[in-house]
């Protein structure tokens, strides 16, 4: 499975509980920071579940 970059692009104020801490499991920690995830059913959901915060491309 390729690898795909996540990066958060708007805030988590006024996000739920559940969406903070989606978003803390996947290692997003400030609006700009980038994380290099493994393209997996787990993180598509998790990924699904903040998509309105989130810009997804796929990675090298």
């Amino acid at each position: 499975m390729a690898p795909i970059n996540v990066t958060q692009r708007r805030s988590s104020n006024g996000a739920n509980r559940k969406q903070l801490d989606t978003l803390r499991s996947l290692g997003l920690r400030r609006i700009g920071h980038t994380v290099k995830l493994e393209d997996c059913e787990q993180a598509r959901g998790m990924l699904h579940a903040v998509r309105h915060l989130v810009e997804v491309k796929e990675g090298k």
